[in-house]
C-alpha cells in the first residue's frame, strides 16, 4: 500500500513559517503551479506536494478575496449549492477570490444554519414538510368533588325558587296546629253555652226525718 507523501522521512508537518512561504511563491511566480507531486523538491521546500497545494490555494494566492462574504456570493452559493451539491471546489471556482475550503466553512457555519432557520432543508434545499398537528379533544377527567359542588349549587338555586321540604313541612305543621286549636276552641264554646243553659233553679230541702 502506498504511504502517503506526508509520511515520507524529512518531510515537515509543522506550521509554514514565513521563509517557507516566501520559496513557494516566488517558485510559482516563474514556473507557474504545475505538478504539485515535484514542486516541493523543485523549490527546495520539505514538504509534500499536498501541502504546498493547499498553502498556496488558501492563504498564498495573489487573488484570494479576503473579507466577509457579501450577500451576492451567498446567493451564489446557494444556488451552486443545489446544483453541485458538496463539490466545493467547483463551486468555489465561480467565485472568484475564494477557495474551496473558504466556500465549505461559510456553507457549514452560517449558510446551512441560515436555510434551517428559514424552514429549508439544507440538503435538498426544499421546504420542510411540517405534519399538521392535530389536537385530539382533551377528554375532562371526572371529578366528583366538582360535580358535587355543581349539584350543591343547583340545589341551592333552585331551593331559591321552589320552597324546601322543611318549610313545607313547617307550614304542614303549623296548619294542623292551628287547625286544632280552633277545633279546641270551638268545643269549649260550645261546653259553655250549654252550662250557661243550665237550669240553675235548685231547691233546697231539709232532710225527711225517718221517726216520722
Amino acid at each position: 500500500m502506498r504511504k502517503p507523501c506526508c509520511d515520507k522521512e524529512g518531510t515537515n508537518k509543522g506550521a509554514w513559517s514565513q521563509q517557507e512561504d516566501q520559496k513557494l511563491i516566488d517558485y510559482i511566480k516563474i514556473h507557474g503551479e504545475g505538478c504539485w507531486h515535484s514542486l516541493p523538491k523543485a523549490a527546495g521546500l520539505e514538504r509534500c506536494g499536498k501541502s504546498c497545494r493547499l498553502r498556496w490555494i488558501n492563504y498564498l494566492r495573489p487573488d484570494i478575496k479576503r473579507g466577509n462574504f457579501a450577500q451576492d456570493e451567498e446567493d451564489l452559493i446557494i444556488k451552486l449549492h443545489a446544483l453541485l451539491g458538496n463539490r466545493w471546489s467547483l463551486i468555489a471556482g465561480r467565485l472568484p477570490g475564494r477557495t474551496d475550503n473558504e466556500v465549505k466553512n461559510y456553507w457549514n457555519s452560517h449558510i446551512r444554519k441560515k436555510l434551517m432557520r428559514m424552514g429549508i432543508d439544507p440538503d435538498n434545499h426544499k421546504l420542510h414538510q411540517h405534519r399538521p398537528c392535530v389536537r385530539t379533544p382533551q377528554q375532562t377527567p371526572i371529578s366528583f368533588t366538582a360535580n358535587s359542588s355543581e349539584s350543591k349549587k343547583n340545589n341551592v338555586m333552585s331551593s331559591k325558587h321552589l320552597p324546601s321540604s322543611k318549610s313545607h313541612g313547617k307550614n304542614h305543621a303549623n296548619d294542623q296546629d292551628a287547625t286544632s286549636e280552633n277545633t279546641a276552641l270551638s268545643f269549649i264554646k260550645e261546653e259553655t253555652s250549654q252550662i250557661l243553659n243550665l237550669n240553675l233553679e235548685l231547691r233546697i230541702a231539709m232532710p225527711l226525718d225517718p221517726g216520722k
